[in-house]
């Protein structure tokens, strides 16, 4: 479980650098970004809700710091863009992507 988290978190990084790479390009990075976003706030959920699994009964209990973590990971899929909606903007740049290469 610990691999795991270990192993979302580092992709999750590498994709957050990717996508501030492709700005200081001077690229459009609508793309990565949101790859991004969706990737490591479904890997911070995950991970959050592994810890809690981790602590057992004392996950929920608020003198261990697993809960707010677990409180705090659920708005990353909700501000700035739902995870949902970050997916509907990686599937629009894959079709705009296709159109321009069939030009």
């Amino acid at each position: 479980m610990l691999a795991d988290m270990a192993i979302g978190v580092e992709a999750a990084r590498l994709l957050v650098q990717r996508s501030a790479w492709e700005t200081d390009q001077g690229r459009r990075n609508t793309y990565f970004a949101s790859i991004a976003k969706a990737y490591a706030a479904d890997v911070a959920n995950k991970c959050a809700a592994d810890a809690v699994q981790i602590f057992g009964g004392n996950g929920f209990n608020t003198d261990y710091p697993v809960e707010k973590l677990m409180r705090d990971a659920k708005i990353y899929m909700i501000y700035e863009g739902t995870s949902q909606i970050q997916r509907l903007i990686i599937s629009r740049e894959l079709l705009t992507q296709t159109k321009e290469e069939k030009k």
